[in-house]
């Protein structure tokens, strides 16, 4: 037999606060809870590791709607196709996360060689074409569009 939790309790062992709780009880992604007589919500043990696992899930990057997606397809297994799985969605997830840090690195690039370059004055930095830092291409592309 399952022991009963109440709101209070599966917050603080999931580490999230009762408004965290509640919102994804809104959302869907927890199961509405039962209730007491008393009317106070009680939840099976098996929502900590839910909220455990949406929190871990969004520190990978995915959203509460691409969670929602994922427990679903993880509750109804043969109602969908292929590609909806967890596989496929950390697929996607990891070119969009490398993407990023190529983004990120050509960044950090650039803001080493400004610091290397002494660039110290915005106005002077952007009036000059031999600066490492792309003010003069931007300020350019904006007076195009």
């Amino acid at each position: 037999m399952t022991e009963s939790l109440r709101a209070g309790q599966v917050a603080a062992a999931a580490g999230v606060n009762l408004e965290t709780l509640r919102y994804y009880e809104r959302r869907g992604l927890l199961d509405e809870p039962t209730r007491t007589l008393g009317g106070h919500r009680v939840y099976p043990e098996e929502a900590v590791t839910t909220i455990r696992v949406i929190k871990a899930a969004q520190r990978l990057g995915f959203t509460l709607t691409e969670i929602s997606d994922l427990l679903d397809t993880a509750r109804h297994r043969h109602g969908r196709g292929e590609g909806a799985g967890l596989q496929a969605r950390a697929r996607e997830k990891l070119v969009a996360v490398e993407a990023k840090i190529d983004d990120l690195t050509v960044i950090a690039e650039t803001l080493r060689a400004g610091i290397a370059a002494g660039c110290d004055d915005l106005e002077t930095c952007a009036g000059d074409r031999d600066c490492p830092l792309p003010f003069t291409v931007l300020a350019e592309s904006g007076e195009r569009s």
